[in-house]
């Protein structure tokens, strides 16, 4: 097994001597973590967006699932162009554009154009984590490569800790619109630390990636293949709860229980510490049982999660914290499943880690916004679509987990 040093010194660039490993998992930590601060930190501002704009729940929450679909239509073209370009200018175009739609957010003077900015926002964060999955395909084995995300994870997992509190506090303090500026500072440090230290990855570019034979070619090598199906399905399903969580969840806490927003981003770091507190778990697992029994021991953990939110729920139970319990024991599993699932889904295509990487997020991010219109069809009540919707995907993540990912997960990526 490769150390996590040998692929950095394998690049024969010059430069390629300041992408130490611990450099490589910092800006993985950032490239990942602008997913979770751009859903993250404007979710205490919900209702307070909904009143200011006199928009409903479900129209206000088109705000996060336009912003997730364009982010997974985005990485079917971003993935190509990093396999044929290379992914240092795809990240620099991305966090460019990111900057931009940042700011057009934070001013937006209507909900149309919050969504419309929201959307070219979630276009350009899938450059970022596009290129950041990719990347750990490009150095890494995938067994090294699971170990190193989940080093990556624990950084977008402190970064998540501070999302929520540091939204709700911006919009105690000063206005709702101070959660969305402070996106723009995460991009613009994002984008000062890819032009200073970023050194390119891509082994050897494809000058025929882009064309349509090749490309829809590699797609359906992709789709074609059972370990790259059986992980994305693990990573969707997962991600489908932990969207739940996002989109429901302030409406239940601050909305329906009158929880500060300041309050409610403390109750949210405490669900991102247990997501930190998986992804430790993981890099002591995946080494003693693999990554399919690594997984299987966190799909139960899934299925205890959501299934026992449901049963709160269902018994009358009302408390916000204790309804977050089982909400961690959900998130400790998540912490587990994506490092897992996301470099299990791209292992097998080391010469079009971009293309996979781009099918996978594009799936994820499509289940997503079908999880959010479903939600949208539930009963006027945020708690009943917040539990079962996660009881829900917590069996959902289980059953993936014990069936298709122990019968499909590669050889090289499981045992």
């Amino acid at each position: 097994m490769p150390s996590t040093a040998a692929p950095v010194a394998s690049l024969s660039a010059p430069r390629a001597v300041r992408m130490s490993p611990g450099l490589v998992v910092v800006m993985l930590a950032l490239l990942l973590g602008i997913q979770p601060i751009t859903s993250d930190l404007y979710l205490p501002t919900l209702p307070a967006i909904a009143a200011d704009f006199s928009a409903t729940p479900s129209q206000t929450r088109l705000t996060l699932t336009a912003l997730l679909l364009s982010f997974g239509f985005s990485q079917l073209i971003w993935g190509p162009l990093s396999d044929r370009f290379g992914r240092r200018p795809v990240l620099l175009i991305g966090l460019g554009a990111y900057l931009l739609a940042a700011v057009g957010s934070a001013f937006a003077p209507s909900m149309t154009l919050l969504v419309l900015w929201r959307t070219l926002q979630g276009a350009a964060m899938g450059a970022s984590v596009m290129c950041a999955r990719a990347i750990v395909r490009d150095l890494y084995q995938p067994l090294e490569g699971a170990r190193v995300m989940s080093r990556a994870f624990t950084g977008l997992g402190v970064i998540a800790c501070v999302c929520a509190p540091l939204g709700g506090l911006l919009a105690d303090l000063m206005h709702w619109r101070a959660a969305l500026a402070a996106l723009a500072v995460f991009g613009a440090a994002a984008l000062v630390l890819v032009v200073w230290r970023y050194v390119e990855t891509v082994p050897c570019r494809n000058p025929r990636a882009l064309a349509p034979r090749v490309l829809f070619g590699t797609w359906r090598g992709i789709v074609a293949n059972r370990t790259f199906l059986a992980f994305t399905a693990l990573s969707s399903a997962t991600y489908c709860g932990l969207f739940t969580l996002l989109a429901a969840s302030s409406f239940v806490f601050v909305g329906e229980g009158g929880m500060s927003r300041t309050g409610y981003g403390l109750l949210m770091m405490t669900t991102a510490m247990a997501y930190i507190a998986g992804t430790f778990v993981c890099r002591r697992l995946v080494p003693r049982l693999g990554v399919r029994r690594t997984v299987a021991v966190a799909g139960a953990l899934s299925l205890a999660g959501g299934g026992g939110l449901a049963l709160l729920v269902s018994l009358g139970v009302r408390e916000s914290w204790a309804l977050v319990a089982p909400v961690w024991v959900f998130m400790v599993a998540h912490g587990i499943h994506q490092p897992c699932s996301t470099s299990g889904a791209v292992g097998p295509f080391p010469q079009s880690a971009g293309a996979a990487s781009a099918l996978n997020g594009f799936l994820q991010m499509v289940t997503a916004f079908c999880t959010g219109q479903w939600l949208g069809l539930l009963p006027d009540s945020a708690l009943f679509a917040l539990a079962s919707g996660m009881a829900f995907w917590g069996a959902v993540t289980a059953l993936v987990a014990w069936t298709l990912v122990a019968r499909h997960g590669d050889a090289r990526t499981a045992s």
